[in-house]
């Protein structure tokens, strides 16, 4: 209990932990930088000063660099090519958005500076050559800008108007990277008008009022008219690469807590079952239904805050590689912090756990009547005769098995739940493998992708291992349950492989079903966390998910089923009526 539901609460506390840890880099960046408090991007062409003398003369603005070229074109480095916004600056520094170089020097001629977390992306360093447009550069520096979001951002994040239609008519996201050039450099890569727009900074009186500054400047906009965007927007964007992190993590805890709850049903139902006679006992010294009951959750919920405990320590000492907001920013993020509340939904979550785990099988024992309970006799199967008669025509394995998971259909249900869960989590994944591959797939590394891929390969590789305890917990409880009627079975001609058989096959007529309902799920959860873009894995991946499921099953569920399998079947009668 303490481990599934400390895996729980470990994740969740995750993925609450990294809000707002981002902020704290993006303002020392914008200290650094002289960062604006409005970037608006301008389209070329006539009446653009009309504009520019306008935005400057607005209300609230008390200072302005640029306009700035920014041209769209292609870099070449290392083998690589991406798309690159090339901004047009002058050699002395700007009073508004004066970009920092951590590594070399500023903009000269024949020289580029390229944003820090695109420069690593490429893998290029001050004193290499890069092209572009087809012409040959010089990497004179690297820096950082509070000013556009730090790669894979981009300007599309903030509004695509001034992306060129042959990046916007791809089928991918347009991710361009940003480098730093001369004006007449600039200016010179713009191969048509649709390639070359200009960005103007801002400062305002008040940089509180930015969001609402833009959003009026922006309510009649046109494609002859500037898209501004404020300094809060350019910090959403930042925070994606912690936000999408965050929001898998959270994901991930709820599905390890409804994992939890499917197997820790059983393990408790099964603990209940041993605990038998102590509830005869409590009953005959005068304990109502109701005591038994509390007794009986008490235990268990104690062991539930004591796993939030320990989930809440590991998840905040976890927290902060997963807070590295990456090389766009400068400065070191906020410790990871725990709110009040955030602390009370965690150990509310272990609670409910716990509660929706224990909550029927105490009632169930507590409902037991004292004779019942003190005698502590196995419970007698009840006889279908439908199931007699379909089971019948079956071979031995199956019929056993099919009886068994009529005996208990609720563990079956839970079973076939944490199939589910598990297959869910899998088919997410893969979908959002296939979402990224077909929408942001380029030469060049993408930081947020990267970070995606690798929080995806923990919370698969915890999902299996968490299902995998699950899956060999039931088969180890069906098999404490069923020694009896199995040693009935080998006592009339069962063989002790059949019987294995039966009890895997016991764990395979429901992991079916949990497949086949959690491949639609996982598809709906990842268009859920793509925020209503459908993507389908594809059929090969999907195929191989259901077929591969029962038989992963059967293998989890081979080596509890043979344990003590060829125990002698006069030895298992006798222990089992003493």
């Amino acid at each position: 209990m303490i481990l599934v539901i400390g895996v729980a609460t470990t994740t969740l506390t995750i993925g609450l932990a990294l809000y707002g840890v981002t902020d704290k880099p993006y303002q020392q960046t914008r200290a650094a930088t002289a960062g604006p408090d409005v970037v608006a991007s301008l389209p070329a062409g006539p009446g653009q000063s009309a504009v520019v003398d306008a935005l400057i003369h607005a209300s609230g603005v008390t200072g302005h660099s640029g306009p700035y070229p920014l041209a769209f074109t292609v870099i070449g480095a290392r083998g690589r090519t991406a798309d690159v916004m090339a901004e047009g600056r002058d050699l002395a520094p700007a009073s508004i958005d004066q970009p920092k170089p951590t590594q070399g020097s500023w903009v000269r001629d024949g020289g580029v500076v390229i944003e820090r977390s695109f420069a690593d992306a490429l893998g290029v360093h001050v004193g290499d050559q890069v092209t572009l447009g087809g012409r040959s550069f010089r990497v004179v520096g690297m820096a950082v800008t509070a000013g556009l979001p730090a790669y894979p951002g981009g300007l599309c994040s903030m509004g695509c108007a001034s992306i060129p239609a042959s990046l916007l008519h791809s089928s991918r996201f347009p991710t361009p990277g940003l480098v730093w050039l001369t004006k007449p450099a600039a200016t010179a890569l713009a191969t048509s008008a649709g390639s070359l727009s200009y960005l103007l900074n801002l400062k305002l009186a008040n940089p509180a009022q930015a969001q609402a500054f833009a959003i009026a400047h922006n309510a009649n906009w046109s494609p002859t008219e500037p898209i501004l965007s404020p300094w809060q927007r350019i910090l959403d964007v930042d925070n994606l690469v912690v936000e999408n992190a965050q929001q898998a993590m959270r994901i991930g805890g709820w599905l390890f807590g409804l994992l939890a709850v499917a197997g820790l049903a059983v393990l408790v139902g099964r603990r209940m079952v041993e605990q038998t006679r102590r509830v005869g006992l409590l009953k005959a010294v005068g304990g109502t239904p109701g005591l038994v009951a509390s007794v009986l959750l008490a235990e268990h919920l104690v062991l539930a805050l004591a796993a939030a405990a320990v989930g809440l320590v590991a998840g905040w000492l976890a927290a902060p590689p997963f807070a590295r907001t990456g090389a766009g920013l400068i400065g070191t993020p906020g410790a990871p912090s725990l709110t009040v509340s955030a602390i009370v939904l965690i150990l509310a979550v272990a609670l409910a756990v716990a509660l929706a785990a224990t909550l029927v099988p105490a009632i169930r024992a507590a409902r037991t009547s004292t004779v019942s309970a003190l005698a502590d006799e196995a419970r007698p199967p009840r006889r279908r005769a439908w199931l007699i008669a379909v089971s019948a025509r079956l071979p031995v394995p199956m019929l056993l098995g099919l009886r068994l998971t009529a005996r208990r259909p609720r563990r079956a249900v839970l079973s076939a739940l944490s199939v589910a869960i598990t297959v869910t989590g899998i088919v997410t994944i893969l979908a959002n493998d296939s979402y990224l591959a077909r929408h942001f797939s380029h030469d060049v590394d993408d930081p947020r992708i990267d970070r995606i891929n690798q929080l995806m390969a923990m919370i698969t590789i915890m999902l299996v291992v968490l299902a995998t305890i699950n899956m060999i917990a039931v088969t180890w409880a069906t098999k404490l349950d069923a020694r009896r009627s199995s040693a009935l079975s080998r006592a009339l001609g069962a063989t002790p492989g059949q019987v294995s058989a039966g009890l895997s096959a016991a764990q395979l007529l429901p992991a079916l079903p949990g497949a086949v309902v959690g491949i639609p799920v996982g598809i709906y959860l990842c268009d859920i966390f793509r925020h209503g873009v459908l993507t389908i894995p594809s059929p090969g991946w999907l195929l191989l998910v259901l077929l591969g499921t029962p038989l992963v099953v059967a293998g989890l569920t081979a080596i509890p089923s043979r344990l003590g399998a060829h125990r002698s079947v006069a030895e298992i009668l006798r222990s089992e009526l003493a």
